[in-house]
């Protein structure tokens, strides 16, 4: 089935799915914008990088540069949460709990993202950034 694509005035790639004939879905397209009508297979399957998408050649494609700047966004969410326990014996000084075994924690955290940061810029593909991120 074809789908409408065309790029919003922030960047970002919009697909449209019409329901019936896709020349009816045309006037969804927002003013001003130029379109394609493209096939399914034409656009991604995985969203896991929707956000690095962009439009070339009549196909939607995954921008690796874009990708890396959300998986680093991503990454630090990660690192955030592996964090927050640690965090809190350190900053709080909870009775019964050993910061020491929190800061080596942390140093560990710290190692691990700091290897999964080199990976994530290191990658040449999709594929290379998504094995860096563990998944």
């Amino acid at each position: 089935m074809s789908k409408i694509i065309y790029t919003e005035s922030d960047g970002s790639v919009s697909v449209i799915h019409p329901t019936g004939d896709v020349n009816n879905a045309i006037k969804d397209v927002p003013s001003g914008l130029s379109y394609e009508i493209v096939d399914d297979n034409k656009i991604p399957t995985d969203r896991t990088f929707r956000g690095a998408w962009s439009i070339n050649s009549g196909a939607v494609i995954e921008d690796v540069t874009k990708a890396k700047t959300i998986a680093h966004g991503r990454r630090r969410d990660k690192r955030s949460a592996e964090f927050k326990p640690h965090d809190d014996i350190i900053s709080l000084n909870i009775p019964g709990s050993d910061a020491t075994a929190a800061e080596t924690a942390r140093a560990a955290i710290r190692t691990k993202h700091a290897t999964m940061q080199t990976n994530i810029d290191n990658a040449t593909d999709i594929a290379g950034i998504k094995t860096a991120l563990g998944g």
